[in-house]
C-alpha cells in the first residue's frame, strides 16, 4: 500500500510537470507565481514568501567539485562528492599477547539502507560506505527482553562454527533493550532542525523528508512538543514549541518548506538547542532531530567545533540524532559523527518504507534512551583462544582503561533496541592461527579455576540521569559450543559476510558470493517484512556489480 501511494505521489508530480511544460510562456509564469506565492523561505529568524525572494540576483553556479567516486546511474553518469569516514578492518589478535577487547555498542543502522539505495541505483558502494556493526544490526535476531522495566536489557550469547570456516568459531554477543508500550513513553520535547539548502532540492531529499517527519508527527501525543527550526543561508524558526495534539498545525508548516541558498548547518544547530532549552521537559524526552543531506558549506563548518557543541548540550540533557537524506553530495561522515557526540543514533532515509521503520515501528528506540554509556568488553581464556577478532565497531573501540571509567562516553541503547556483535575466534590447536607467536610472547596462562571458560563478558551502562555505571558480567564456556549454529547467528553470519564483501573480501577465506547467498536464504526464517528476501536481492545484486556484468536477474 505504502509502495502504492509513493508511486502515486510521484507520478501525480509528474502529470503536474507535463501540464506546466504544455501551457504557453505567460501561463506557466503565471502558474509558477502561484505557487512560489504558496511557499515560505526562512531567512534569518522571519518567515517570508517566496515572492519577495524573487527579487534577489541569481546566485553563482557552484565550482565542480572532484568526484570521490563515481556511479552509473540508469540515465547518466554523475560525479559524485559524498564523504565517508576512512576505516580499516580490526586486526585479528593474539589472545596470549592481548587478552582483552573493548568497544562501545553502536544501534545506528545508516549505512546499510545508504548502500541499498546505492545497489539498487547500480552502484557499486565504496568500501568505507560499509559498516559491518550497521550492516548486522540493522536485522533482528530474537535477541531474549528482559522482563522487567527495572532492567533496562538482557546479555545473552551463542557459539558455534563459523561458516567460512568451521575450524573457527563465531562468538554473538546479543543484547535487547526493555520494551516500553508507546503510551508509557515519557513526554518529548522535539525540534526538527531540517535542511533547507539548495542541494536539498532533489525528489529524494527534502520532499522525502516532509514525507518522513510527517509520519512522526502523527505519532504524538498532547503532552509531547514539537518545534521546527531550518537552516539555509542562515537559520529561522519556522514553529515555536507547539503541543503534539495540534497536528494539522505541525503539518503545514512542514509541508510550506522549500530549498534554496548555501548551507549554514552551525547556526540552525545553534537556534535549535536554544528551542530545546526553551520548552525543556524534565525527566521527558529533549531532543533534536537534524534531517540533512550533510552537505555543510558555510557557517560554522568545522566538524570539531560542531562535536564540541553537541557534547555541550548533551551534557545539559539534550540529544541530537541525525536523519540522512539524499544522494551525490551525501555528507555520512559529518551525520554518523554528529550523532555518535550528541548521544543518539544516525538513520539514513533512502524511502518512504525506511520512514516508516525508523519513525513509526522503532519510535521508542529512536527517541526513548533506556540505558547511557553501554561498554561492553571481552577478556579471552588464551588456555582456549589463539586469536580474535571483533567484527565492526572499527570507529567504537575504546581502551582497556576507558571501561571503567565514567567520564568516557560511549553509545546509548533505546527502548527496545536490540545489539548484536559478532567475533570471529581460532581455537588453540586448530592448525588454522594466522598471527605467528612472538619468540618473546611468554607463556599461555592456563586459567587455574575459570580453566574452562573461553572468555569473560563485562558489560558497563549508566540508568538515565545517573553519573555511576553499573556492572553485569557473564563467563563464557568453552563447552558452551554448539554443534550447528541457530538461524539467527547464521543471519548474522550471512550479514557480515556481506558487508565484509563488499569491502573487498579480506576475511571470507572459504566463503565467496554464491555462499554468502546460500547462508542467507537458509536462515530467513520467519520474514513478515520481507527485510530478509531484500537482502538477498542485494546480495545478487552486489555479485553482479562486483563481478562486472549487469546486475542479475532476481530469483527466489
Amino acid at each position: 500500500m505504502q509502495r502504492t501511494l509513493l508511486f502515486a505521489l510521484i507520478s501525480s508530480t509528474a502529470l503536474v510537470g507535463c501540464h506546466r511544460a504544455a501551457m504557453r510562456p505567460a501561463e506557466a509564469e503565471a502558474a509558477a507565481a502561484a505557487d512560489a506565492a504558496a511557499a515560505v523561505v526562512v531567512t534569518g529568524s522571519r518567515v517570508k514568501h517566496a515572492e519577495a525572494m524573487m527579487m534577489a540576483p541569481p546566485a553563482a553556479p557552484p565550482a565542480p567539485q572532484k568526484p570521490l567516486y563515481v556511479g552509473v546511474l540508469p540515465s547518466a553518469e554523475i560525479a559524485n562528492t559524498e564523504q565517508y569516514e576512512a576505516r580499516e578492518d580490526n586486526p585479528i589478535h593474539r589472545a596470549s599477547e592481548q587478552l582483552v577487547s573493548t568497544f562501545s555498542v553502536d544501534v545506528d543502522t545508516g549505512s546499510y539502507s545508504n548502500v541499498r539505495r546505492m545497489l539498487n541505483d547500480g552502484i557499486r558502494p565504496p568500501a568505507d560506505a560499509v559498516r559491518a556493526e550497521e550492516f548486522i544490526n540493522y536485522f533482528h535476531y530474537g535477541h531474549p527482553a528482559p522482563t522487567r522495566a527495572d532492567t533496562p536489557f538482557r546479555v545473552t550469547t551463542e557459539l558455534a562454527p563459523a561458516p567460512w570456516n568451521a575450524k573457527r568459531q563465531l562468538l554473538m554477543i546479543g543484547i535487547k533493550g526493555y520494551e516500553v508500550p508507546a503510551a508509557k513513553l515519557p513526554p518529548a520535547n522535539l525540534v526538527l532542525l531540517i535542511d533547507t539548502s539548495g542541494s536539498m532540492d532533489e525528489p529524494d531529499k527534502l520532499p522525502l523528508l516532509k514525507r518522513s517527519l510527517a509520519l512522526l508527527v502523527r505519532q504524538l501525543r498532547p503532552q509531547d512538543r514539537v518545534s521546527i527550526v531550518v537552516y539555509a543561508g542562515s537559520a529561522g524558526l519556522v514553529l515555536p514549541p507547539t503541543p503534539g495534539n495540534r497536528q494539522g498545525e505541525i503539518l503545514a508548516a512542514l509541508e510550506r518548506l522549500q530549498a534554496g541558498g548555501s548551507t549554514n548547518g552551525g547556526e540552525g544547530i545553534q537556534l535549535a538547542y536554544a528551542m530545546a532549552k526553551q520548552a525543556f521537559i524534565p525527566g521527558g524526552v529533549n531532543r533534536v532531530l537534524l534531517a540533512t543531506d550533510g552537505d555543510f558549506n558555510v557557517g560554522v563548518v568545522d566538524r570539531r567545533a560542531l562535536e564540541t557543541l553537541v557534547a555541550d548540550q548533551r551534557q545539559h540533557g539534550i540529544a541530537l540524532s541525525t536523519l540522512g537524506f539524499g544522494k551525490g553530495n551525501y555528507n555520512d561522515e559529518m551525520a554518523e559523527r554528529l550523532a555518535d557526540v550528541g548521544d543518539g543514533n544516525h538513520a539514513y532515509i533512502d524511502t518512504a518504507l525506511e520512514a516508516q521503520r525508523v519513525l513509526v515501528q522503532q519510535m521508542g528506540g529512536t527517541l526513548h534512551t533506556i540505558a547511557r554509556d553501554v561498554k561492553v568488553q571481552v577478556e579471552f581464556n588464551p588456555a582456549h583462544v589463539a586469536e580474535y577478532r571483533l567484527i565492526g565497531y572499527e570507529n567504537r573501540l575504546l581502551r582497556r582503561e576507558d571501561f571503567a571509567n565514567d567520564k568516557v562516553d560511549a553509545g546509548d541503547i533505546g527502548a527496545g533496541h536490540e545489539v548484536t556483535a559478532l567475533y570471529e575466534i581460532t581455537p588453540v590447536g586448530s592448525g588454522v592461527e594466522r598471527v605467528p607467536a612472538l619468540r618473546y610472547g611468554g607463556a599461555v596462562a592456563t586459567g587455574g579455576a575459570n580453566s574452562g571458560e573461553l572468555a569473560h563478558l563485562r558489560l558497563r551502562y549508566k540508568q538515565p540521569g545517573g553519573a555511576d555505571s553499573q556492572l553485569i558480567e557473564t563467563p563464557i564456556a568453552a563447552s558452551a559450543l554448539a554443534q550447528r549454529p541457530s538461524n539467527a547467528l547464521r543471519l548474522a553470519a550471512g550479514v557480515a559476510g556481506f558487508a565484509d564483501a563488499l569491502r573487498g573480501g579480506t576475511h571470507l577465506e572459504r566463503w565467496n558470493w554464491t555462499a554468502i547467498e546460500s547462508t542467507v536464504r537458509g536462515a530467513r526464517g520467519e520474514d513478515k517484512d520481507g527485510q530478509r528476501a531484500e537482502l538477498v536481492r542485494l546480495i545478487q545484486a552486489a555479485r553482479g556489480l562486483s563481478e562486472g556484468g549487469a546486475t542479475p536477474g532476481v530469483s527466489e
